[in-house]
């Protein structure tokens, strides 16, 4: 419990500072991660200079707000995203979906070149890279528990803040300079920069029952997706031998419910609620993973890591502007597009260039192409 209210107060120090230091709201660094970080740090530098040593207690609950997290993001997910996104939303999934192999083997490939183990090398991937903090601590946890790897949540957090930091230095320009060499001019559109990632709520629900019952509703729905999911996964791994994320089924039992629902037309998932309960669960979640990684374990990763990152944001930076700046029409909506690709490729979504296709497939649809793909390098290079 006192982990908890730690963790707690540490996201509130983190949104303070973020609201107060105007580059770390340009880059869109999370609250989280700040104050879980800070925290990282002084019990860092307590421990080597012998002043005190704090153990923390964060593994159930720090689970726990993982699969609310992913299976919130499941109920998030919808196919019908796909005909709004229409020819150019699957070029780009497609595109997001290649990328994520190229940098699981960049990440690899580097790591053998530099001698660290490459499930190492994948905590610079695509986990980290277009998976940002939530999932590069998700699957970290994964890599410590399942394949022995030590430090792997420190290093995937720490290659994630690296890549979140160039997203969003790189982004920006890298549009400017595609319109000004291509002349480009945007069309007349009323929704070309409309942000589909921000859902609003339910109504039929909020008539028909109380907000406290919409509550519940939602909390309930949540809980049997993580109940079915669980059992899905242990039956799985059991089945097959291969190691499969504990959220992994949570996420796929929501995205089952989330379509069911929507095809059938049932009214029962708020989308509003259910990504502000989403967004509660991934801050603790991740100022829980940010004030547990033990800094004084990684000093030896740490050139490795940003040499595996700065060749990554090359990677990318190359691929927006020489493949999918070309794929995608080569028109303005094609540059902004390349923006946004280098912003969620290397950080998050909030870090892209809102557009049409760019929240859709960086909020919801790129999990579902991320997981097999990592998971199947996990369990490739972890024989």
């Amino acid at each position: 419990m006192t982990t908890l209210c730690l963790a707690c107060l540490l996201f509130l120090l983190g949104e303070f500072i973020v609201n107060h230091v105007s580059f770390l709201q340009k880059i869109c660094i999370p609250p989280p991660v700040i104050g879980g970080l800070l925290f990282a740090i002084l019990v860092a530098v307590l421990d080597t200079f012998n002043i005190i040593q704090i153990k923390l207690d964060a593994s159930f609950i720090q689970d726990f707000f993982m699969m609310v997290f992913f299976t919130t993001i499941g109920l998030g997910a919808s196919f019908k995203l796909f005909k709004i996104g229409g020819k150019v939303l699957m070029i780009y999934f497609i595109c997001c979906a290649v990328l994520a192999i190229c940098q699981n083997l960049i990440g690899v490939s580097l790591a053998k070149l530099l001698h660290i183990k490459p499930l190492l090398g994948l905590t610079a991937g695509s986990m980290s890279m277009e998976g940002g903090h939530g999932n590069a601590a998700a699957y970290g946890k994964t890599l410590e528990q399942s394949f022995n790897i030590d430090s792997a949540i420190t290093a995937a957090l720490a290659a994630a803040t690296l890549g979140l930091v160039f997203g969003g230095l790189i982004g920006g320009p890298l549009v400017k300079a595609l319109i000004k060499r291509y002349n480009l001019k945007p069309e007349n559109s009323d929704d070309s920069f409309k942000d589909y990632s921000k859902v609003e709520e339910n109504k039929a629900l909020y008539q028909k029952y109380k907000p406290t019952k919409v509550f519940f509703i939602q909390l309930t729905i949540i809980a049997f997706c993580m109940a079915v999911g669980t059992f899905i996964g242990d039956q799985f791994s059991n089945l097959t031998g291969q190691s499969l994320p504990m959220y992994v089924g949570s996420m796929f039992v929501a995205v089952a419910i989330r379509n069911i629902s929507e095809y059938s037309n049932w009214q029962i998932i708020d989308l509003k609620l259910n990504d502000q309960i989403g967004d509660v669960s991934l801050g603790l979640f991740l100022s829980l993973a940010l004030m547990s990684i033990q800094l004084t374990q990684v000093y030896s990763l740490a050139l490795p890591l940003v040499a595996i990152v700065l060749v990554q944001v090359v990677f990318i930076s190359l691929f927006a502007f020489f493949i999918l700046f070309r794929v995608l029409g080569k028109d303005y909506d094609a540059a902004v597009m390349a923006g946004g690709f280098i912003g969620h490729g290397l950080g998050a979504t909030p870090n892209a260039i809102a557009y049409l296709v760019v929240p859709i497939v960086g909020a919801f649809l790129i999990d579902l192409a991320g997981v097999p793909i990592v998971m199947g390098f996990m369990n490739i290079f972890g024989m």
